[in-house]
């Protein structure tokens, strides 16, 4: 258990940060740990008034920051990331506790979050625009970026660390304050978070660049879509919400950066090193006990291998140690509550009235002793097709369906044969066959991989599906030139004044 107070985290903790810790009056929050359905800690919830004053005083700080040269916010950035670095241990921990992914995970969800504000860091020296010749005599044209304002990031609690990272990081080099609603079933890792950035921005009177609301969907969150003091909306979630979001949003103008389901496939062409499939599947699919945007949910399997790898996958399932997340040998933690297992088992039962088969696990598990309380479910395998409801729909929870292809068109008209489009991944020696799963025939989500699996993006390239995934992209590539508004100029160096396209007037 780490030291909840040496991570500014008090009983009954404040719910809202605008500078300094609000004095919040909202309902208490309980934070559980899922491994053992004890509460970690306590959160005193915000109210619609404390939203108002976190997005207030992050719009005043907005316009202070956005005058700071940007490789000056990037050393800002520079020290929060160092803060985390000293913190990794107990971050990691934290994260772990609060939404049961195993150690391993937690730590590199933590190192995620480093990773980006290095990425950052340089980035503030690098917002490049360009430079253009203009058709007329004696004129210059440029494109230049501008701090777009407050950017609202809400986040999932499957990576309740990493997320906010992704976004805070890049928004803040880019001259781009923070209001955050993280989920509210990882609060104490989102007032950790905010700890971190606060040390070193709070000193300098730029706290409110960071602001946290943690509070209900009704009362505070919904307020995020129809705020037209949050140019941006960065919103991790499920599709249903998404798509409210992006409506919403756009209806008053605004911007969206949409993380939304995910329905991820694994291809295995006839020629597959299975040495490389197999530990990529399974991590895909059991991995944060299937509660990753990409884990894997579908795997097409070449006929000639099918039976093959069901045995495979049967024998590696049956080895999979479920239980403590904090132990080394645990590869699969809980579910983050209740609910998470009955949709698991709702969607078991669909399916198998749908036809579908289960030849490995599913069942929900009663550990004994301090584990007694918690999510624990064993990781299911189901032979099914993909055109079962059940399928083409994303269940939070380890499920992989198994089904057949027996070639590569096959394989990839059904796997774009579902309203998703995050992260995908074929597995072949043929040099043929991966160029075209990579080309505008091949693949159609936002990440497409060849022999390696569906999870474990890294942040140097940019993040995101299409489809009900949502288009958006966060983390690396240009995905910062979403924080940020566009801006053409032309300048007029002449003593005359031609118009464009030779238009004389007057």
């Amino acid at each position: 258990m780490p030291n909840l107070k040496s991570l500014g985290i008090q009983n009954n903790h404040s719910g809202a940060y605008d500078g300094r810790w609000r004095k919040t009056t909202g309902e208490i929050l309980v934070s559980e740990n899922p491994a053992t359905g004890d509460a970690l800690g306590r959160v005193r919830m915000a109210t619609s008034a404390d939203y108002d004053a976190v997005v207030a005083a992050a719009h005043e700080a907005f316009l202070r920051w956005r005058l700071v040269p940007a490789p000056k916010r990037g050393e800002y950035v520079r020290r929060i990331g160092q803060k985390m670095r000293e913190r990794k241990e107990e971050l990691g921990r934290l994260v772990t506790l609060e939404v049961g992914k195993i150690l391993q995970e937690g730590l590199g969800e933590v190192q995620e979050a480093i990773d980006i504000a290095d990425f950052a860091t340089g980035l503030s020296r690098q917002l490049y625009g360009l430079s253009m010749h203009s058709e007329r005599p004696l004129h210059a044209m440029r494109e230049q970026w501008h701090p777009i304002g407050p950017v609202g990031i809400v986040t999932a609690f499957n990576f309740p660390a990493a997320v906010w990272a992704w976004n805070s990081m890049l928004a803040l080099v880019c001259g781009d304050a923070c209001v955050w609603k993280p989920s509210p079933k990882a609060p104490l890792t989102a007032i950790a978070m905010t700890n971190i950035a606060r040390e070193v921005l709070e000193p300098d009177g730029f706290g409110g660049l960071v602001g946290l609301v943690i509070g209900s969907n009704e009362e505070v969150g919904a307020r995020f879509f129809d705020d037209e003091r949050l140019p941006l909306v960065s919103f991790t979630g499920s599709s249903r919400i998404g798509k409210i979001c992006a409506a919403r949003v756009a209806g008053r103008f605004g911007r969206t950066i949409l993380e939304c389901g995910g329905n991820n496939a694994i291809v295995l062409m006839e020629d597959a090193d299975l040495e490389l499939a197999l530990p990529a599947i399974l991590f895909g699919a059991v991995g944060t006990a299937g509660q990753r945007c990409t884990s894997t949910r579908r795997l097409f399997v070449h006929p000639k291998l099918a039976a093959r790898v069901e045995r495979h996958l049967v024998h590696a399932y049956g080895s999979i140690q479920v239980g403590d997340p904090l132990a080394p040998s645990t590869l699969c933690g809980p579910l983050i509550d209740t609910g998470a297992v009955d949709a698991m088992q709702e969607a078991l039962n669909r399916v198998k009235r749908e036809g579908a088969k289960v030849i490995y696990g599913g069942q929900t598990l009663s550990l004994r002793g301090r584990f007694k309380g918690g999510h624990f479910v064993k990781p299911a395998i189901v032979i099914a097709e993909n055109e079962m409801p059940t399928v083409q729909s994303e269940t939070f929870a380890p499920i992989l369906y198994v089904m057949k292809a027996k070639d590569l068109d096959e394989a990839i008209a059904r796997h774009n044969a579902v309203p998703q489009g995050l992260s995908s991944s074929i597995f072949t020696n043929n040099v043929r066959h991966a160029e075209r799963f990579l080309s505008a025939t091949g693949s159609d989500c936002g990440i497409a991989n060849v022999n390696i699996g569906t999870s474990g993006a890294e942040i140097g390239g940019a993040f995101g599906g299409e489809k009900e995934t949502g288009g958006g992209r966060e983390s690396g590539s240009d995905a910062w030139k979403g924080y940020m508004r566009r801006q053409t100029n032309t300048i007029n160096w002449s003593r005359e004044m031609p118009l464009a396209q030779g238009i004389r007037f007057g």
